[in-house]
Order: C-alpha cells, then structure tokens, then sequence
C-alpha cells in the first residue's frame, strides 16, 4: 500500500501555535519521526486557507490544517466533497471541532493520528454556500467579533479587545426580526441572537457547546426571542448550572434545510461562519451536507 501524500497548511499565528517558534520545523520533525514526510506550508498574513488548500490537494491526499477552528473551517471548505481527507493539528485556542473528533491536543500525538490514517465521514452545514463546521451565527455574536477586530488593530490585545468588545455590544439592544422556515415549520422572533449548529450541541452543564455526534445530518437552531442583548451572559450562567434548557429562555429547532430571513434594513446582515464575519444576502439559506467530509480521528 503507497503511503497517502500529506500537506501540512500552518497557521503560525493561531491560539497556542504563536508559543511554538519553529512550529512549521517542528511539525516536519514530527511527521519525519512518525515515518512519513510532510510538505508544511505556511500561510502568510491573510492569506485564505482554502485557497491554500485547493493547491495542496493538487499533490496531496490528506490535508492538514494546523491551527484553530477558522484555519480547520477553511480548509474543510476545500476538501469537503473531493478525493482527499482533512487532517487536523489542533493548535488554536479553542479547538471545538478537534476537541468533538477527540483528536488529542498534543502536537506529536495529533501527528501520529494523522500519520495513522483512519477515516471517517462527518458532516458540514453551508450557508448561501459558505461551508461550516462548527456553526454559523446571527447578531451580537458577529457584531462582537467585528468590534474586536477593530479593537485589535487598534493596538489592544486579544482577550482585552474581546472584553471590551463584548462589553460595547451587550449593552445594545441588538434583537432583530428573524423569520425561520425549517421544513415548512415557520416562526419570527425578535432576538439578538441565532445560533445555527452542525448536528446538536449542548446547551447545559460542564459539556456546554460539545457535540456528541457529527453525522447525524442535520442542523440545529437556537433562539433566545425573550431576551434583550444584556441579559445573554444571564442565559450563559444557567447553561454553566445546567438549567437554560428549563429556563424558557430559548428555544430550538432542528432540520435538514432551512431558511433564515434577516430584517436590517438597507444593510446587508452580518454572519458568523465558524468565527469568521462575513456579509451575506438575505435570506439566509442553510443546508446540512450529510458526511460530506472525510476526516482522520483516532481508532476507537
């Protein structure tokens, strides 16, 4: 059997990479221990990974993305629906879509998974044609994440400009009218925020926003009509304690296909795709790609 050709797309400047100098050396040193060469690519300031990635699997198989959940989302945008897998090296700071797949955070032992070669099929949501893997949302979420940017080229620091970011928005009140048709199933709500999910996230309790299964081929949305911008960290709290899906405060609904309407005036609506804000032409239409994508996880 010919060992499958692997591309390594970096992103030296993601979460916890940016405390590893070297960290594209390192990983070539990882791959060359665990008995397969690598070609390490790394992306420069602004580059698009997809992109990247499209190239890579011109000689590639297996596509690595190092990095975190954005560096990951991109690259699965190139490789969902084609010949090659994506491999994952997670060394972001969150690392949600790792994490679900249990892909070990350690550098050399997620090398070895790769290296190891087992596959299986996930799926991915698409909006307007923008793939996810994580989840896509609307409201306060991409308005912060806006902000922040704008705060990080400013001068501010990360976690301060998410701070103060956060802080800015809530105190708005940033509900807008959302029309929802899932299956034929329509509802319109007043809310600052939809959150749209790949297969079924938690929502209570320590395991807050991990999934448990990434196939089941559907999508999941979650509303909060009765509550105003500043009252979400509230929300957050009882989802800690393990009481927001007895709250009331939320609702949710779940289907293959759906169709998200967003009144905000002249402007287009601003869309989250795993953490990445983007402009997008309403109506928002949703779709779930049943195991569309092959990914390497760890046996068992």
């Amino acid at each position: 059997m010919v060992a499958a050709r692997i591309a390594v797309i970096v992103n030296a400047a993601a979460g916890t990479a940016k405390g590893l100098p070297g960290i594209e050396r390192e990983i070539a040193r990882l791959f060359h221990q665990a008995g397969s060469d690598a070609d390490v690519i790394a992306l420069s300031h602004g580059q698009n990974p997809t992109e990247v990635a499209k190239e890579a699997m011109t000689r590639a198989s297996v596509v690595v993305a190092a990095g975190g959940d954005g560096t990951v989302s991109g690259v699965a945008a190139a490789v969902v629906d084609s010949h090659a897998a994506l491999g994952i090296l997670p060394v972001g700071t969150l690392n949600h879509f790792a994490k679900d797949l249990h892909i070990p955070i350690d550098l050399a032992e997620a090398v070895a998974v790769v290296v190891a070669g087992h596959q299986a099929r996930v799926d991915v949501g698409r909006v307007n044609g923008r793939v996810f893997v994580n989840n896509s949302s609307i409201g306060v979420y991409p308005s912060i994440v806006e902000a922040r940017e704008a705060l990080q080229h400013a001068g501010h620091g990360k976690w301060a400009a998410t701070a103060m970011a956060t802080l800015r928005i809530l105190r708005q009140d940033r509900r807008a009218t959302i029309d929802i048709d899932v299956g034929g199933r329509r509802g319109r709500w007043r809310t600052p925020f939809v959150f749209i999910g790949n297969n079924e996230f938690a929502v209570d309790g320590l395991r807050l926003g991990a999934r448990d299964r990434l196939d089941q081929g559907r999508l999941f949305v979650y509303v909060a009509p009765r509550l105003r911008s500043r009252e979400l960290p509230l929300l957050v709290a009882k989802a800690v304690l393990g009481r927001a899906r007895d709250s009331g405060d939320f609702e949710t609904m779940s289907g293959r296909e759906l169709s998200v309407d967003v009144s905000t005036g002249p402007k287009a609506p601003l869309v989250a795709c795993d953490g990445e804000v983007l402009s997008m032409t309403s109506p928002l239409t949703y779709r779930a790609c049943a195991q569309a994508l092959a990914v390497i996880i760890p046996r068992g």
